[in-house]
């Protein structure tokens, strides 16, 4: 094909060509699985295009997977995708550019990386210089306190996976969350990996050097492949909810950012046709307001997620003492996408396990810093034993193993 293709005008006819032009990409990619070097098919793909968007790289990537190929497979060689691809894809100028606007959730993604990249490049990279250099305590304690700020990353892809990536799975754009949530923990493994060793004096500057590299892969892929994406087909509302729930969650490297609001209120997003803001809910054993039962699930000293018997999130409570964070957009998304690649058979285990009856609670407990979470699922069926759905139930229980002895008096305070 690339014979019939190095010529201006049969350039002109792939180009305009939607169908040959996603055959060709998925070609591109799949020469890059194959071993071919990075400038090989960057040749190619420059013989081919003058420019591509970033929908049409998704739309080929989805494509792959569909026919065979893993999204571990995909995710492996991902870097070197952006790498053949970073300097075509297309730019929208547009004179409402969200990134632009002051509080958009847009302009925050690019305000933290462009704090990430500070962090990186002015604050890192010249303290680990000057401690290679020298050997210095004092470019040393610098060093750490770079690393500690970097080790806080997590932050900033955990919004990403929980606040956007929904989104892009409500409009079928499933593969990518997919592939840049592994990518994700992959690079929170090698930071805290170097971090560790560099607690112990162990600083490798090669593995300092990589890790940056694929965060700023990372960033590439977020502003020039995911926001492109989600700005095409989110709504204000949408993304009024987006930026409501980035208070809950805060904010990495940059200060709290003025509010933004669109003209129409988000509030309408929330709420389905039926429902109604004041009314009673009967229960077997008793009543309910439903600004009263509200209070009282979100008072429980433990988080409550339920997952319905089509495998969707249905509810989360909302405790002061929340261990894991939840979005509202989490509402209506399939529970395998709710978690990281690497750990989703678990939980597809777990819910396969409650629907065939096999079993009905597991449990999980996991030290997280001071904490020590407690999780614990159940399986809900009706009264024919019929499956319902599934209940999570997670508690920091650290204070409760605390306790010692009794307490029979009232506090004092």
């Amino acid at each position: 094909m690339s014979a019939e293709i190095n010529n201006r005008e049969n350039k002109k006819v792939v180009s305009e060509d939607k169908e040959v032009r996603k055959q060709v990409l998925k070609d591109i990619i799949k020469e890059l699985h194959q071993g071919k070097t990075v400038d090989e098919v960057k040749a190619k793909f420059e013989a081919t295009f003058g420019e591509v968007s970033a929908k049409e790289i998704t739309e080929a990537e989805k494509e792959l997977i569909l026919s065979g190929t893993t999204v571990a497979e995909i995710q492996s060689l991902c870097d070197v995708h952006s790498a053949v691809f970073k300097g075509s894809i297309e730019e929208i100028h547009n004179p409402s550019d969200p990134s632009k606007i002051p509080g958009h959730p847009v302009r925050i993604l690019f305000l933290e990386n462009r704090a990430l990249e500070t962090l990186m490049n002015e604050v890192i990279t010249p303290h680990l210089d000057k401690y290679l250099d020298s050997g210095s305590d004092d470019e040393y304690a610098k060093l750490i306190a770079g690393f500690e700020q970097l080790s806080q990353i997590s932050l900033h892809y955990m919004k990403k996976e929980t606040l956007l990536f929904p989104y892009m799975e409500k409009y079928g754009i499933t593969a990518p969350p997919k592939v840049m949530w592994g990518v994700d923990d992959e690079i929170r493994d090698d930071i805290k990996n170097i971090y560790n060793d560099i607690k112990l004096r162990k600083v490798i500057k090669g593995a300092v050097d990589k890790v940056f590299e694929r965060i700023n892969e990372m960033i590439f892929k977020e502003e020039g492949i995911m926001i492109p994406m989600l700005t095409e087909n989110l709504t204000e509302d949408e993304w009024k909810i987006v930026a409501e729930d980035s208070k809950d969650l805060g904010y990495y490297l940059i200060k709290t950012p003025g509010d933004w609001s669109p003209e129409k209120a988000y509030e309408k997003a929330l709420a389905t046709d039926d429902e109604i803001a004041t009314g009673t809910i009967s229960l077997p054993t008793g009543k309910f307001t439903i600004d009263e039962l509200t209070k009282v699930l979100n008072m429980l000293p433990i988080d409550i997620t339920f997952v319905d018997k089509n495998d969707k999130v249905k509810f989360f409570s909302e405790s002061s003492e929340r261990v894991f964070p939840r979005a509202r957009s989490i509402i209506g998304r399939q529970v395998s996408n709710c978690h990281p690649p690497a750990s989703v058979h678990i939980v597809e285990g777990i819910v396969n396990d409650f629907k065939s009856g096999k079993k009905d609670s597991e449990d999980f407990w996991i030290k997280m810093g001071n904490l020590f979470v407690l999780i614990r699922y159940f399986a809900l069926r009706d009264d024919k034993g019929e499956y319902m759905g599934t209940l999570e139930v997670t508690q920091n229980i650290a204070p409760i193993q605390a306790i010692t002895g009794e307490k029979r008096l009232v506090s004092l305070e």
